[in-house]
């Protein structure tokens, strides 16, 4: 019978003499070995060890580095399958000749003989049980694994590539399969179902056949029982416990930064980030549950770092790891988009710490043309003169151009680039409209930037690499980035939101396409930014609305309290506007009277606080001085514009106080206030 001609022959040859024992000893050490090294999936750890994500080898199977195993498994395994495994030479005499002997009495196989160091070799070939030419390449190869590893090594090679069902292979893999843990501490439960699982595989599967698993676990406690590795006591409760009803998902948080890491270091099997597993599963719930309700094609995306040490503690690249309208794949906390108003916080940061302006310092919220450069507040509406706290606090866009345009655009890309970021400006040139967006800016990029402003100026690289920390440097002085972070944190938060809890930002892009919202506590720094991967507008998309309330949750979930923003450093000048030196009073550009050669318009009439009657020919005004043309203004809203000349009527102002302004061809202005009866 050739089912046991194999067993029948290699008993008779384990009996003859010395002269086939040398013969042997000759053939054995001829044996080519197959490649002894076991392709295993790479992993992508957390701060504290914790996989993030686990990839495949290439052929698409689950096969992992063995790390530390339950020393339980060990000795279950080895007396279930190889009992004399640490003393035969890769063949164990004894078990062959018992084998054949039952072979010929029972007229097949009753039992088998084959080693760990036998498995191995199957494993190590992917070859048949079964063939006699199969089984005897199995037994030469066993006796050459012997001659060249140690009885661990032989066995860590088992542990690595033995198969636990479907595209399962090796101990670490079936252990987070199957229950969701690392090998290093199974119950007597799990060590035996994980010994009975190699023997068939697939007929075994737990989540396919769960009476077929159940038998094999419990055959292996019974052995386990009878042979001392466990108690009776051990083995019946063991018997107790389920056997796993299905296979559980390999862990896959921060994909797309787990991605980045393996393409930029192919040749790692352990990558350590300084994601926190637990914020990070956290913030992509976030993130998954704040497009509900959204159109299908918006996405957002989150950034959450340490800005006391520059670590990456979470990053969501999309709502969803996925192709489809959301275009999940993308990570769009690297793509680049138009910050919108997010940048005006830097911009009076700079304007502060260079001297031209204080958060108390009045500022031209008017109609104003730079060339042929004329910037719009988002509402249509001009509030007048206002302190440069109101205009940060109300998103203004009039006083930051005027801001920039005294500093010059360049100097804002310098500071970008100082920080770290990677501005990216169209045409390579930066006008005034890069104050309100007109630059292509990442979200990460972006959180570092607001890092420098929440450590008082200083500037630290954020990375998400463990250990590539790099060295701070000074960008904007403390007391500038102070009074910032205390304008922005007088904003209202969101409904239901502590209140000075943060010092945030909101913004919206032009056309709707991008809602940002970033902010910072005592600690921690965030950033949000919601809309659609191609670009395409999202109508009615605003950041306060949109991407604000998700800011502060992000921070909720990540610790139960809020850190308290620091205290002023002691050069700050708080003062109020009339305290303040007379160049801080108002800002006007440095050189704006010279340029004019006219000085600032002076309203002639009518005169402030005077109470004129309301007739159908309109408010009689007149201007001296500034350079034409005019734009004259009533309450915020322009009535007039391109007015040369000195005198002419506001129609229709209506009756009650009017704040009647007008502001000249350089932005100088003078205003009055009246009531029509």
């Amino acid at each position: 019978m050739r089912a046991h001609r194999w067993l029948l022959a290699l008993g008779l040859s384990l009996a003859i003499g010395a002269g086939a024992r040398d013969g042997l000893d000759a053939w054995v050490a001829a044996t080519p070995l197959p490649p002894l090294l076991t392709a295993t999936g790479a992993e992508v750890l957390d701060r504290a060890g914790q996989p993030l994500r686990i990839y495949t080898v290439a052929d698409g199977r689950w096969r992992l580095e063995a790390g530390a195993v339950d020393p339980g498994f060990t000795r279950m395994l080895i007396a279930y399958e190889d009992r004399r495994f640490r003393s035969h030479p890769g063949v164990d005499p004894r078990a062959v000749i018992r084998a054949a002997a039952q072979a010929v009495r029972h007229g097949g196989i009753v039992s088998g003989a084959s080693t760990l160091t036998m498995q191995v070799a199957r494993l190590l070939e992917d070859g048949s049980t079964g063939e006699w030419a199969g089984k005897l390449r199995q037994i030469r190869l066993a006796l050459a694994l012997e001659r060249r590893l140690s009885k661990d090594e032989i066995l860590a090679i088992y542990l690595a590539r033995a198969p636990y069902g479907g595209n399962i292979e090796g101990i670490r893999a079936a252990s987070l399969a199957w229950f969701g843990k690392e090998p290093a501490r199974l119950t007597p439960a799990e060590a035996a179902l994980l010994v009975a699982l190699p023997q068939s595989p697939e007929t075994r599967r737990p989540d396919r056949h769960p009476g077929a698993a159940r038998a094999a676990r419990d055959r292996v406690l019974e052995r386990m029982a009878r042979e001392g590795i466990l108690s009776a006591e051990e083995a019946i409760a063991a018997r107790r416990d389920p056997v796993p009803s299905a296979r559980r998902p390999f862990p896959a948080l921060a994909p797309h930064l787990a991605d980045r890491a393996v393409a930029e270091a192919p040749g790692v099997l352990r990558h350590r980030l300084t994601i926190d597993a637990v914020l990070q599963a956290k913030l992509e719930a976030l993130a998954a549950r704040s497009v509900r309700g959204l159109s299908g094609a918006v996405s957002v995306a989150i950034v959450l770092a340490d800005h006391r040490s520059g670590e990456i503690l979470a990053s969501v690249g999309s709502a969803g790891y996925e192709s489809g309208a959301r275009q999940g794949f993308v990570d769009m906390t690297a793509a680049l988009r138009s910050p919108g108003s997010t940048l005006k916080p830097v911009i009076y940061a700079m304007a502060f710490d260079r001297g031209l302006a204080h958060p108390q310092t009045l500022i031209d919220d008017a109609p104003v043309r730079f060339g042929a450069y004329a910037p719009q507040n988002f509402d249509g509406y001009f509030r007048g003169e206002v302190t440069a706290a109101d205009a940060l606090r109300q998103s203004l866009n009039i006083p930051p151009v005027r801001l920039m345009d005294a500093m010059g655009p360049a100097h804002l890309m310098d500071v970008m680039r100082r920080a770290g970021m990677r501005p990216d400006l169209p045409g390579d040139h930066a006008g005034l409209a890069v104050a309100l967006g007109g630059v292509g800016v990442s979200l990460t990029d972006m959180v570092q930037l607001y890092a420098a402003l929440a450590r008082g100026g200083d500037a630290i690289p954020l990375h998400w690499r463990a250990g590539e920390a790099g060295a701070p440097s000074r960008i904007l002085g403390r007391a500038a980035a102070w009074q910032v972070g205390d304008i922005l944190a007088g904003l209202a938060p969101p409904r239901n939101a502590p209140a000075r809890a943060l010092a945030y930002k909101t913004g919206t892009s032009y056309g709707h396409r991008d809602a940002w919202a970033l902010g910072w506590d005592g600690a921690h720094v965030a950033g949000v930014w919601i809309g659609r991967p191609d670009g395409t507008p999202v109508p009615g998309a605003f950041g306060g609305d949109l991407a604000a309330p998700i800011l502060f949750e992000a921070f909720q979930r990540l610790k139960p309290a809020f850190a308290p923003l620091p205290p002023p450093p002691p050069e700050t000048l708080l003062l109020g506007t009339a305290e303040l030196p007379q160049p801080l009073r108002r800002f006007a550009t440095r050189n704006a009277a010279f340029e004019t050669g006219r000085g600032a318009p002076e309203l002639i009439f009518p005169p402030d606080g005077a109470r004129l009657d309301d007739t159908e020919a309109g408010l009689p005004v007149k201007v001296r001085g500034g350079t034409p043309p005019y734009t004259w203004m009533a309450n915020g809203a322009p009535v007039l514009t391109g007015i040369r000349a000195e005198e002419t009527s506001l129609p229709n102002l209506g009756e009650g106080f009017s704040r009647i302004s007008v502001i000249d061809a350089v932005g100088l202005s003078a205003r009055v206030t009246v009531r029509l009866d």
